[in-house]
């Protein structure tokens, strides 16, 4: 009898002191090691819980762990993808897998089916929750001699995680649809069907909206009288204004933004915009705990100008940095390229450093320990001051 784990989709998906999150798939997975965008956005809605993730994406992998395949023999590609999501201690797992399988084409379906249901009642074994994400599109005509009727066939097996998604009462998050929509599609990949550092950057967006995390920058409109003066619904304004400057204010955000793909601001639509109205003629500059945000005149200031760097986000900078550190030293731990001499049949040539992999669980701690304290947005005061008139 398949063991169904009771999730009603109608609870409100949070993250829960203590938590262990793992993300297990294909390349959708693991390539996101080198950007850690999934995490950042994930973790950062609940900066004070304590809540660990382990990667365990695998490019080129199925739900039978087909892709996991090493000399050493036991175990088998399968049983070493349980081994890694047992070793995990998983409470929730996000489950990506479909993409490779559709090459199958439709008389792949009914195993498809028939193993995404066994793994899913392996990850319930385990006393977990599963989040069921769909493939992704092939995003651009020429990736692939037949990229419509991959995708034609990618839409088949889509319909099936979310039906088996429905089927088991777990949450589900469509990425194909949101992804096929995006307008410039050929900007978000880097070879029509891997995903580049923008378009993790989107795809975890689409995640926190799914999941109804989704918090848009929000923006802000401070009112300046010609006494002196302010006045804001949005930010925190200071009783008097820093020596020798406008205004003083804070924001008093509660999670920090997601680094900016590639540090372009031109390359996304989610800004904050800062709009003061009521400045004198002249020329101002915006500025935070010493760093300059941002110049513009008086009328620029009344129409908005987009708020990009700041100490905020080089927080945020220094956060995903810390992420990717511990992904990667994780991911050296866990899968080793040279696994088969070290732990595998011919480890009596290079066991001895087994221990050196054991030892890395120290980094991987002390990096953890940095994500939860950097996580927590430091509060800032921005100062507004003339520089021209």
């Amino acid at each position: 009898m398949r063991l169904v784990a009771a999730q009603p989709t109608s609870q409100k998906f949070e993250l829960k002191d203590g938590d262990r999150v793992v993300l297990v798939g294909n390349s959708l997975f693991e390539n996101d090691l080198q950007y850690g965008y999934l995490e950042m956005a994930l973790s950062t809605r609940w900066p004070d819980r304590r809540v660990t993730f382990r990667n365990l994406g695998w490019t080129g992998d199925t739900v039978f762990g087909e892709s996991r395949n090493y000399i050493t023999n036991p175990p088998t590609p399968y049983e070493l993808l349980l081994q890694q999501l047992t070793d995990a201690k998983p409470t929730l797992v996000f489950v990506a897998y479909g993409g490779i399988e559709a090459q199958a084409g439709e008389d792949g379906l009914p195993r498809f089916t028939e193993g995404l249901n066994k793994l899913l009642d392996k990850i319930a074994a385990l006393g977990a929750k599963a989040v069921l994400l769909s493939p992704i599109p092939v995003l651009t005509v020429n990736a692939l001699p037949n990229t419509a009727e991959r995708n034609t066939m990618l839409t088949r097996y889509t319909t099936v995680v979310a039906s088996t998604a429905a089927e088991r009462g777990s949450r589900y998050v469509d990425i194909f649809n949101p992804i096929q929509q995006i307008a410039d599609k050929a900007t978000i990949t880097e070879n029509g069907i891997h995903l580049n550092e923008k378009g993790y950057y989107f795809l975890a967006n689409i995640v926190l909206k799914a999941l109804d995390l989704s918090e848009p920058p929000q923006d802000i409109t401070i009112s300046v009288s010609r006494k002196g003066s302010a006045s804001s619904s949005t930010a925190r304004l200071s009783a008097s204004a820093p020596e020798g400057a406008v205004l003083g204010f804070e924001l008093g955000q509660k999670t920090l933004p997601l680094p900016l793909p590639g540090r372009n601001s031109k390359s996304v639509d989610l800004k904050q915009v800062l709009k003061i109205n009521g400045l004198e003629k002249g020329i101002y500059a915006l500025s935070s705990n010493g760093t300059l945000m941002a110049v513009g005149t008086a009328r620029s200031w009344a129409e908005g100008i987009a708020l990009t760097q700041g100490p905020l986000m080089t927080q945020a900078m220094a956060l995903q940095k810390t992420i990717i550190d511990k992904n990667l030293t994780f991911f050296h731990q866990y899968r080793p390229q040279n696994r088969t001499y070290i732990i595998g049949f011919r480890s009596y040539e290079q066991g001895r450093h087994a221990r050196d992999l054991a030892e890395l669980s120290i980094v991987i701690t002390w990096l953890e320990s940095q994500i939860a304290l950097n996580r927590i947005p430091v509060a800032q005061v921005y100062e507004l001051r003339r520089v021209e008139r």
